[in-house]
């Protein structure tokens, strides 16, 4: 019987998604909309959070929540206000990021399906 291998063991595992993450925040980083949802001087622990929700979700070590409980994210974003802007944004930074890493496209479209699903949900403000 053939071992059942895990998403983030398909894409390569912790270095994929720290490449997809530091990549995304670049964006973040230089992004005026963006950066005022991050109050943190250091985009470094909103990057490293981020990083080990991903790894945890897509089927790695449970490090995010041994660290921080259960996700929540609706719950954690609320204090931020988030339209249409703030997605299609957030969404613009994760495609550059997403098309840097060269997924082979059924492990692509896995990943832009959750995040475009994900970004939505966080919506939290009419437009």
């Amino acid at each position: 019987m053939a071992e059942q291998v895990t998403f983030y063991e398909a894409v390569g595992g912790e270095e994929t998604f720290h490449r997809l993450v530091h990549r995304f925040y670049q964006g973040v980083a230089d992004d005026p909309e963006l950066r005022a949802l991050y109050p943190e001087e250091d985009l470094g622990p909103a990057e490293e959070r981020l990083r080990l929700f991903l790894i945890q979700y897509w089927g790695g070590p449970n490090t995010y929540s041994m660290r921080r409980g259960h996700p929540r994210l609706r719950m954690r974003h609320v204090p931020f206000v988030i339209g249409s802007a703030e997605r299609d944004a957030w969404l613009r930074h994760m495609r550059v990021a997403v098309d840097e890493l060269g997924l082979p496209e059924d492990l692509e479209k896995q990943l832009w399906n959750y995040f475009t699903m994900a970004a939505q949900s966080m919506v939290n403000a009419p437009t």
